[in-house]
C-alpha cells in the first residue's frame, strides 16, 4: 500500500484503518495534510469504480459549491491505480481529500438542521440530473427499485414479530410502488446520503453541511429513492413521533429539487422498504464478512423496533403531512 502511495501519489505518511462496510480504507496522515485511501474489493467492477469517481469528478466541476469530497489525481494525472493482484484480479486504489469534522448521525439535529441537510442532497440531485455513466445502469442489491424481489430474505430472519413486519412492508411497497416503477422520474443519484456519510459542523446554522461523501451506492435509479434514503435512517428517532425527523429533511430536500406530486406518496412506502431492507440483509451480510460483523450490526442495531414505530402512523397521515411541503411537483 504504502509503495502505491508514494510512487503514484508521492505521498507518505502513516496509514490507520477505518470501519467501513466494502472497501478497505484507511486514514493517510502525512505531514501536512490527511486523506482517505480506498482500496475496492476484488469483486466489485473497475467500472462500477469509474461511475463512483465520476460522479465525483463531475460534482467538483459543475457545482463546485457544493461540499463534496474531493478525488486527488496521481502525479500522471490519473484519478486512480490499479492494483494487480497474483491471482489475476484487480483492484481499484483511489486518494481523496479527508473531510473533518463530525458526521450527521452523532450531531443529533434538530428539524432545522435536518431540513439544512434535505436541502444538500437536493442540491446535488439537482446538480446531477444531466450526468450519464455507461455503467450508471449496474445493479445494485440497496437500489430501492428491486427490494419487491427480495422477499426471500424474510426467511433467513428468526424472529416471527419481525418476519410480519417485513411481509407487512413488502405489500404496501408491491401495491404502492410497484405498479409505478416504470413511470417514475429516474437520473443518477448519490444512493446512500445516510446521516454516517454527511459531515456536519454542528455550531454553524448557515453553512451546517460540511462534506458529502462516500459515492459507492451511486446509480441511475428513481429521484424519490434517494431522499427515502436518509428517511430510514431517521424514521423512530423520536419514539413518540416516528416519522419527525425524516420529515424535516424531506421539507428541506423539497425546496431545492421539489418532488412531483404523483410521486409523493411513495416516498414513505420507499422509506420503511430501504430500512426493511437493511434490517433483512445485515445479518445475512454479518455471517459472510465476519471482519465486518461489528459495523454491519452496529449500524442496524435499532432497525426492527423503528420499523415497528413507523407503522404505528398511518402511511396516509405520513403523506398528508408531506403534501404540505410547499415546491412540489405538478
Amino acid at each position: 500500500m504504502s509503495i502505491f502511495l508514494q510512487e503514484h501519489y508521492r505521498l507518505t505518511g502513516r496509514l490507520e484503518r477505518l470501519a467501513t462496510e466494502k472497501d478497505d480504507t484507511f486514514r493517510l496522515s502525512t505531514d501536512s495534510s490527511n486523506h482517505l485511501v480506498k482500496v475496492s474489493p476484488h469483486e466489485e467492477a473497475e467500472a462500477v469504480v469509474g461511475l463512483q469517481t465520476a460522479a465525483m469528478r463531475y460534482l467538483e466541476s459543475t457545482a463546485p459549491q457544493l461540499p463534496v469530497q474531493r478525488v486527488m489525481l496521481t502525479d500522471g494525472g490519473y484519478d486512480h491505480v490499479t492494483i494487480r493482484l497474483n491471482d489475476g484480479r484487480t483492484r481499484i486504489l483511489r486518494v481523496f481529500d479527508f473531510v473533518e469534522g463530525q458526521v450527521l448521525a452523532d450531531a443529533n439535529p434538530d428539524s432545522e438542521r435536518l431540513s439544512k441537510a434535505g436541502e444538500m442532497l437536493g442540491r446535488v440531485d439537482v446538480a446531477l440530473e444531466a450526468f450519464t455513466h455507461p455503467a450508471d445502469g449496474r445493479g445494485l442489491v440497496w437500489d430501492i427499485r428491486h427490494f419487491h424481489q427480495l422477499t426471500s430474505l424474510v426467511q433467513y430472519t428468526p424472529n416471527p414479530e419481525h418476519r410480519r413486519l417485513a411481509r407487512e412492508v413488502f405489500r404496501n411497497f408491491e401495491e404502492a410502488v410497484v405498479p409505478r416503477l416504470n413511470d417514475l422520474e429516474t437520473q443518477v443519484i448519490h444512493g446512500d446520503f445516510s446521516p454516517y456519510n454527511v459531515v456536519v459542523d454542528p455550531g454553524s446554522d448557515e453553512h451546517f453541511v460540511t462534506g458529502v461523501i462516500d459515492f459507492g451506492d451511486t446509480v441511475r435509479s428513481a429521484v424519490i429513492f434517494d431522499p427515502a434514503v436518509p428517511m430510514a435512517n431517521l424514521l423512530g428517532r423520536t419514539p413518540d413521533q416516528p416519522w419527525r425527523d425524516a420529515s424535516a429533511f424531506v421539507t428541506g430536500y423539497q425546496r431545492k429539487r421539489p418532488i412531483r406530486a404523483s410521486e409523493l406518496p411513495l416516498l414513505p412506502v420507499a422509506a420503511l422498504a430501504r430500512l426493511t431492507l437493511r434490517a433483512l440483509i445485515t445479518n445475512w451480510r454479518a455471517e459472510r464478512a465476519p471482519e465486518r460483523r461489528e459495523y454491519l450490526l452496529a449500524h442496524a442495531k435499532d432497525d426492527w423496533t423503528n420499523i415497528e414505530r413507523s407503522l404505528t402512523v398511518s402511511l396516509d397521515d405520513v403523506v398528508a403531512h408531506l403534501q404540505g411541503t410547499p415546491n412540489r411537483r405538478s
